[in-house]
């Protein structure tokens, strides 16, 4: 597939795969179309935080880069899981990073106008408790002063913090952008209300999405804490009741909305965290479809997608998303996954892509079945 090398904003592609597994290619622009009055959206309207820091690791003068990667607590902007990494920048592909220094308890980190210290290694040398010195103002200073967007070597160009944003970020909790989100914008959320289709958002602190090492990236995505306001759980309640569709916009949201879940299918208001993984057994309670970008097999994004669709499904469609050379990545186009009944028996071949007409030819029943 073609990774998306700019955030350009370019008009972007959706392919759209109903639950009885058949697709559709449309302009995402076409997203504002596809859900009926009831229906409910819900995005995460996490801001993407700075969590990108190049300094020195002082007990031996070499240079050190600190992706934060993780909250050890949301009201303390002072203590973080993190990944290190050796001299070097996002150009060098993140598996081919140098490794940084030998890392210890107690050692500090000179990161531009903040220090840091390890307080503790979490069972593999490059995964660390990271402790902040000074108060709370002087470290979100420092970060905001000092501290660039995680990004990979598939974009050159650095990125500015705005790049990382959605239209609805919010409280900045993010480690890297909740992406799906990009799909959004002020026209859709507009013509979704004036046709009586939900919108509702949570905040979920997005972690990253590669490490550079194979064990590591096996243990993502990492805990992570999320919370649902009252609004948006009885939202979710009342669209349960009348039998209406809950879109989730990106993983992030399906891994909170499932993680709040109560077994009618309602969810929780209030803080929580997200732990393990949703996968190819779990059951979902409420999410009937997700909006995500493209996903490649082995990546933990693409592995929740098996929870919706089964693994015959799952190869039709990644075969349509490249034949039709969809972008893949944080600016890459996007795909509506509808919920199907799983038959983890059924087979399919790459080459085996069942295409329905053109947008204009759908009805709204054909086009979104429930």
């Amino acid at each position: 597939m073609i990774a998306a090398d700019r955030p350009d904003r370019r008009p972007a592609r959706l392919l759209v795969v109903m639950a009885d597994g058949a697709m559709t290619d449309l302009p995402r622009a076409d997203l504002a179309k596809l859900f009926g009055p009831g229906d409910l959206v819900v995005a995460n309207d996490a801001a993407t935080l700075p969590a990108s820091l190049h300094g020195t690791h002082v007990p031996s003068s070499e240079a050190i880069e600190i992706r934060l990667a993780g909250w050890l607590s949301l009201a303390d902007p002072r203590r973080f899981v993190a990944i290190a990494f050796g001299a070097g920048d996002h150009r060098t592909r993140t598996e081919d990073r140098l490794h940084p220094p030998p890392l210890s308890p107690g050692n500090r980190l000179r990161l531009g106008p903040l220090e840091a210290v390890v307080d503790r290694l979490l069972d593999h040398p490059r995964l660390l408790e990271l402790r902040f010195l000074g108060n709370r103002a002087t470290v979100l200073a420092g970060l905001a002063q000092h501290g660039r967007p995680i990004q990979y070597a598939h974009v050159p160009e650095p990125l500015a913090l705005w790049d990382v944003w959605t239209k609805i970020a919010a409280r900045p909790v993010a480690f890297e952008a909740p992406s799906a989100g990009f799909a959004l914008d002020w026209r859709t959320l507009q013509s979704w209300r004036r046709h009586d289709v939900g919108f509702a958002t949570l905040t979920h602190a997005t972690g990253i999405s590669s490490t550079g090492d194979r064990a590591l990236d096996s243990r993502l995505p990492f805990d992570e804490p999320y919370r649902i306001p009252e609004h948006t759980a009885a939202e979710v309640a009342r669209a349960k009741l009348r039998g209406s569709r809950i879109i989730a916009v990106g993983t992030s949201v399906v891994r909170a909305l499932e993680a709040a879940a109560n077994p009618d299918g309602s969810v929780r208001a209030g803080n929580g965290i997200a732990t393990g993984r949703v996968a190819r057994d779990t059951p979902l309670r409420v999410v009937d479809a997700i909006l995500t970008g493209v996903h490649q097999p082995g990546e933990s994004h693409f592995e929740l997608l098996r929870a919706f669709a089964d693994d015959a499904l799952l190869v039709r469609a990644s075969a349509a998303l490249a034949a039709h050379r969809y972008r893949t990545h944080e600016f890459g186009d996007s795909m509506l996954l509808n919920r199907q009944p799983l038959d983890r028996s059924a087979v399919a071949t790459p080459g085996d892509v069942r295409w329905n007409p053109p947008f204009a030819q759908l009805t709204r029943k054909a086009s979104l079945p429930t």
